[in-house]
C-alpha cells in the first residue's frame, strides 16, 4: 500500500512540475485572428500580420495552414518555425452568429422553455411509469 501511495505521489509530483514547466501555447486560428493575435507570434511582425490579413480579406478564408505560404513574406521555413501554433479551424460565417435561431429550426425533440417549466404540450410525450 505505501509503495502505490508513493508511486502516485510520484506521478501527480511529475505531472504537475510538467505542466507548469511547459509554457502555454495557444493555437491560433489563421482565419480569425486579429491583426494582433497574429503579431504574438513568433516571427511575425505588424507588416506580415497586416498581409495576412490584407490576404484573407481578398481571397477568404484560408483553406489549410499551408496556404499561409501564399501570403508575400510568409515562407516554408517560416511557416514550419510556426505550423505547431496554427490551425485554419470552422471558417464561421459572421451572418449565423449575428443572426438569431429561429424556433422552426430547433429540432422537435428539443425542450422549450414552456416544457423546462413543467408544462406539458400536446406534442410532447412522456414515457409511462413501468
Amino acid at each position: 500500500m505505501v509503495k502505490l501511495v508513493t508511486t502516485l505521489a510520484m506521478a501527480f509530483a511529475i505531472a504537475f512540475a510538467a505542466l507548469f514547466a511547459l509554457p502555454a501555447s495557444a493555437v491560433v486560428n489563421i482565419n480569425t485572428a486579429s491583426k494582433d493575435e497574429l503579431i504574438a507570434l513568433p516571427g511575425i511582425g505588424p507588416a506580415k500580420a497586416q498581409a495576412i490579413v490584407d490576404y484573407r480579406k481578398l481571397n477568404g478564408p484560408f483553406k489549410a495552414v499551408d496556404d499561409l505560404k501564399n501570403v508575400k513574406g510568409i515562407g516554408a521555413k517560416r511557416l514550419d518555425k510556426l505550423r505547431a501554433e496554427l490551425t485554419v479551424g470552422p471558417a464561421q460565417a459572421k451572418v449565423a452568429a449575428a443572426t438569431p435561431a429561429k424556433a422552426e429550426s430547433r429540432p422537435a425533440s428539443a425542450p422549450t422553455a414552456a416544457a423546462a417549466k413543467g408544462e406539458v404540450r400536446a406534442a410532447e410525450v412522456k414515457p409511462a411509469p413501468k
